[in-house]
């Protein structure tokens, strides 16, 4: 009970940065999506390789997570395309099978990262994989337009952002939990309950363990794209900071 009092302690201050977050997503997350959407549906590269397959385009399709960089606006066409032809699932599931595959062949995973490889045979490469293994029309498609775009070697990453779509899609939140030991089953369970009381109903939390000793004890926890760090390294940082401040010995 030590351990659930611990993290419940410090909800107030995690619920006062997630309503400031909130506040902040109000004016900033509508602007950021509609970058988002607009980048994917106005790329020459996305337009091009998915026309075909999304034709019901007066679908308006809301990504559930605001995902920068090129991988997540990779991940979010992705996400669109799949969702508009009701192929998320059969999508998920074929991207990850794609990445597993390059996982047990170093040969193919060097071929997907060796540059050098021009452009028409990682393409022609891709599109006899696709066939043999009977992928869906969307998979292929952006398969293809990784192959051509030089970006097969980010498929893991890209596939990772992906999969947190998918995921949020299901109403899933991930929780990645660090700690400098395996937490016991008990203490465990409470942290989840802990958490899904934070996240709210509607939603299921799914608790991933992290080992790191280096953050010598305490616990990081990080879910959504936010990180509440309660570890003792960064605590014992922030201290040393404070006493490294000559302003704050006129207070003592």
């Amino acid at each position: 009970m030590a351990f659930a009092n611990r993290i419940r302690s410090s909800l107030p201050l995690v619920s006062k940065i997630l309503k400031s977050d909130s506040i902040s997503a109000a004016n900033g997350s509508a602007a950021a999506h509609r970058a988002l959407l607009c980048r994917t549906f106005t790329d020459s590269e996305f337009s091009r390789s998915f026309a075909t397959a999304t034709e019901k385009k007066d679908v308006k399709v809301k990504v559930p997570l605001a995902l920068f960089g090129g991988s997540g606006n990779y991940a979010s066409a992705l996400y669109i395309a799949s969702v508009k032809t009701n192929s998320l699932h059969k999508v998920e599931s074929e991207i990850l099978d794609f990445v597993a595959a390059m996982t047990k062949s170093p040969m193919f995973s060097q071929f997907t990262k060796d540059l050098a490889v021009p452009a028409d045979t990682r393409k022609k490469a891709i599109e006899d994989i696709a066939a043999q293994a009977k992928f869906s029309e969307i998979t292929k498609n952006f398969l293809i337009l990784l192959a051509e775009n030089g970006r097969l070697r980010n498929i893991d990453t890209i596939s990772k952002r992906f999969v947190e779509l998918t995921m949020a899609h299901k109403g899933i939140v991930k929780v990645i939990v660090t700690s400098v030991i395996p937490l016991p089953a008990e203490e465990e369970k409470e942290l989840k309950e802990t958490l899904q009381e934070l996240i709210g109903k509607g939603k299921t939390v799914k608790l991933e363990q992290k080992i790191d000793t280096s953050i010598m004890g305490g616990l990081v926890v990080e879910f959504q794209q936010k990180v509440f760090d309660m570890s003792i390294k960064t605590r014992a940082r922030q201290f040393e900071r404070y006493l490294r401040d000559p302003v704050h010995w006129d207070n003592l």
